[in-house]
């Protein structure tokens, strides 16, 4: 008997019940990382987390009161989602938007929320709260919007034949 494609590859985000939406989310805290919009509209990024993000869980110490507590935090809905050009473009919610399919270490396909920090792609070791930071424009860096080259890799132990 085959099995049936997982949720995100059959259900468009708009369909996705609250449980399914939350589950989305991989945990590498990317985009609770302060940004610049420049005038030209250019997004800068920053390695400055949000005061509420767990730098090493790197999840929102406060998830349920975060819109009330941090006035500039914008809840991804699926209506927004691909308006929203600083996602990382390792982002479930984009990627399902999209129609391509999740890394290999997302918590959903591997099974391991731990994946996301080894495979390099989460905040963790990489950021500083923007309660010490100081001056956003001296933290600009690129890898925010980037891939990381471990990320891309084939899942360790995986290969494939060709034909």
């Amino acid at each position: 008997m085959a099995e049936s494609p997982p949720f995100w590859r059959t259900k468009r985000l708009d369909q996705m019940t609250q449980a399914e939406w939350e589950s989305l989310c991989d945990g590498c805290g990317r985009c609770c990382l302060n940004k610049l919009e420049e005038a030209d509209g250019t997004i800068e990024h920053t390695n400055v987390a949000c005061r509420l993000l767990d730098l090493e869980a790197c999840r929102c110490i406060k998830y349920k009161q975060r819109h009330r507590l941090v006035s500039d935090c914008v809840q991804l809905t699926p209506g927004n989602v691909e308006d929203l050009a600083w996602l990382p473009p390792t982002c479930a919610y984009r990627l399902v938007a999209e129609g391509s399919n999740l890394y290999w270490w997302h918590p959903l396909v591997s099974g391991d929320p731990e994946l996301v920090h080894t495979a390099g792609v989460s905040v963790r070791g990489r950021c500083v709260s923007e309660r010490t930071a100081g001056p956003l424009e001296h933290h600009i860096v690129t890898w925010p919007s980037e891939v990381p080259r471990g990320a891309k890799r084939r899942q360790p132990g995986k290969t494939t034949s060709k034909r």
